[in-house]
């Protein structure tokens, strides 16, 4: 005689063996030897003069590549204080110019301080570190950490503050 089985029994009881066998994977997985060979290697950001503060207008975008030639970046002289600002007024910001959401590049609107990606409308608050206003990018643009030298009055690229994208990591 053949005895029937319910579909919420069959789920109870193939759902425990999953997790039992899980557990017991887990467990082996977790109690191998670590490797003794570790590759963890941080690599440098270049320094890069990018403009003089004089040499800056305001509100105009200043384009440079940071880190490298296939990074497109926008310095931008805001005329006010905002956060991440260098120069002698702490209002010189940088970012990249890869919308976070599928990498067009976005242009600068002076009149509204904001980046705006053609292509699907998201835009960046250029006053606030790059963050998303709107549109579908997942995350701020990447901010290009900046340094200003009083003695030469100029601004340098030192690093980058978030993930440039289409990469797996800033410095290739």
């Amino acid at each position: 005689m053949s005895e029937t089985v319910s579909r919420r029994d069959f789920f109870k009881v193939s759902g425990g063996v999953a997790a039992g066998v899980g557990m017991v994977v887990s467990g082996v997985a977790s109690a191998a030897p670590a490797s003794s060979h570790q590759t963890n290697a941080t690599l440098a950001y270049p320094r890069k003069t990018i403009a003089t503060s004089k040499g800056m207008k305001l509100n105009e975008a200043h384009d440079f590549a940071y880190p490298d030639a296939g990074s497109p970046c926008i310095a931008v002289k805001l005329g006010q204080a905002t956060p991440g600002g260098v120069g002698p007024n702490q209002d010189i910001v940088a970012y990249s110019i890869q919308c976070t959401h599928q990498g067009c590049p976005v242009s600068y609107d002076g009149n509204e301080k904001k980046f705006k990606c053609p292509c699907h409308y998201s835009m960046f608050d250029a006053e606030k570190q790059g963050q998303v206003i709107c549109g579908q990018a997942p995350t701020k643009l990447p901010q290009i950490v900046l340094e200003y030298d009083a003695r030469t009055d100029s601004v340098a690229a030192v690093a980058v503050d978030g993930l440039i994208y289409g990469r797996q990591a800033n410095i290739l």
